[in-house]
């Protein structure tokens, strides 16, 4: 079957999955935006990939960083790359789409080239974009926002109902898609994200990279990942002050972006030298990334409740390394950290029982040592890419496959 798997993110666990069809004998392209501030999948052919498999990136407007939260700036380039992967999809003529992390007005174009060219589009459910504009915008723009809110939600539904079928990331989304936009719930494919496993082999806590930004000997707090809209960055510089008199505790961010440069500051301001910003690292020393940090941070307004799932928690699981979230208690990430009792979770407006957990993990090393192994364990347990990849194979088998003329 020709497969585009279309992740306009370019993260990590979409890329597994492309490979893992490829190795099944499917002719894949793996396509994603380029120029977007965002952690970062190996998007390139290894030696190992099948000749079946190959990489897309499309482009994206170079000042898209620039004008990330710019709406009327960042829409019109979201448009234009829309277009520009519709004419792939029509040169190309896969006969499935698997389409995620993408905005409704660059998924529609996509959607309508997928269906002109005879295949399938399959909507990959990350988050609710829609939802989330209609929320920013209410707020912004009193009078207009809640007509533009609903045209947004009005074509999400329209984009749910052509799909040969929805891919959800969590249960708790298909009550969601059923009542917002009228999806039919035997429509709905559940699939948990995960984290590329075999990529992310547990390293030792005294490692090149973490000798390198002067962790070795010292306590770490570490954050990696966007810090957006969703995002309190805040909470982190509470840390940062809660241990600012302890000389062995460091607070370590990777990120980019307007989260990023608001930490920068504030550390700066405030003379907290126990901070350090970093950027987004190379995917290959994320191992070594990760296993730096004695005690892994995610954070989530409570405002993104069950709307969005902070993938980099996914990728924590795998370090062996205890979590601290602050995040609301019904998202999925919070309810995978207790069922794994992997570390701690706060709602994101408890600021003294954030503080308060971060404290009793730093002074306690054997919770930190056992909330650390079963992390690891029920990564093992779930993020096999050979059982997902099976999952996602019945899932684009449910419908007949076009025939190439």
């Amino acid at each position: 079957m020709k497969i585009l798997v279309h992740d306009y993110a370019g993260h990590a666990f979409p890329a597994s999955l492309s490979r893992a069809l490829a190795a099944r004998g499917h002719e894949v392209v793996h396509a994603f935006a380029g120029s977007l501030q965002t952690p970062r999948g190996d998007l390139a052919r290894r030696t190992s990939d099948p000749s079946s498999l190959s990489f897309r990136e499309i482009p994206m407007d170079p000042r898209y960083p620039r004008f990330k939260y710019s709406f009327v700036r960042r829409r019109s380039m979201e448009v234009r790359y829309g277009r520009d992967v519709a004419a792939f999809v029509r040169q190309w003529q896969p006969q499935a789409v698997i389409s995620g992390n993408t905005p409704t007005e660059t998924q529609d174009p996509l959607l309508r080239a997928t269906i002109e060219a005879g295949g399938r589009f399959y909507y990959w459910v990350q988050d609710f974009y829609s939802l989330a504009v209609d929320r920013l915008l209410r707020a912004k723009l009193p009078l207009l926002g809640p007509a533009i809110g609903a045209w947004y939600r009005r074509l999400d539904r329209s984009q749910f109902r052509r799909s040969a079928g929805i891919v959800a990331i969590t249960e708790d989304f298909a009550p969601i898609l059923a009542s917002q936009f009228g999806v039919d719930p035997r429509g709905i494919h559940v699939e948990p994200n995960w984290a590329v496993i075999e990529d992310l082999p547990v390293r030792p806590r005294d490692n090149d990279w973490s000798r390198a930004h002067g962790l070795q000997g010292r306590f770490s707090f570490l954050y990696s990942g966007t810090i957006g809209m969703k995002h309190n960055p805040a909470l982190i510089l509470e840390i940062a002050r809660r241990f600012r008199d302890d000389p062995q505790v460091r607070v370590t961010v990777i990120s980019e972006g307007i989260g990023a440069d608001w930490l920068r500051r504030e550390a700066g301001t405030e003379g907290l030298t126990n901070l350090q910003v970093l950027p987004y690292q190379p995917v290959a020393v994320l191992p070594d990334v990760l296993a730096s940090g004695d005690v892994l941070l995610g954070i989530l307004e409570a405002e993104a409740g069950v709307f969005s799932v902070p993938s980099k928690t996914l990728s924590y699981l795998c370090a062996q390394r205890p979590l601290l979230m602050s995040i609301p208690g019904s998202n999925l990430a919070a309810k995978m950290t207790r069922e794994a009792e992997a570390g701690l979770v706060v709602e994101p407006q408890d600021l003294q029982g954030w503080l308060t957990a971060a404290s009793r993990l730093r002074d306690d090393a054997t919770e930190r040592e056992r909330l650390g192994r079963n992390a690891r364990r029920f990564a093992e347990a779930h993020f096999a890419i050979d059982r997902i990849a099976s999952r996602f194979e019945q899932i684009l088998n449910s419908t007949p496959a076009r025939t190439d003329s």
